[in-house]
């Protein structure tokens, strides 16, 4: 019972991070969230029981894809100015 509750709370900060990423105009903020949505997902796997899934989704996910997004914008706001 007390995992359903869990599940619920973290889809709700889920679409909560979600509609702060599409009414935010920051882009390195944008790609924090969509970091974030990416492990709060894998607290759900885990939650599920599913391990190896949640750690191919944290290392994927939310380290290596934000890593990379972060470090693209970075490069374009250098080459803008």
């Amino acid at each position: 019972m007390i995992e359903i509750i869990i599940m619920c709370i973290l889809s709700i900060v889920s679409i909560g991070t979600l509609c702060f990423i599409c009414v935010n105009r920051d882009l390195i903020t944008a790609a924090v969230g969509t970091t974030l949505i990416s492990l709060i997902a894998s607290i759900m796997f885990v939650i599920m029981r599913a391990p190896d899934v949640a750690m191919t989704e944290a290392s994927i996910g939310a380290a290596l894809s934000g890593a990379i997004i972060i470090g693209i914008i970075i490069k374009v706001r250098r080459r803008d100015r």
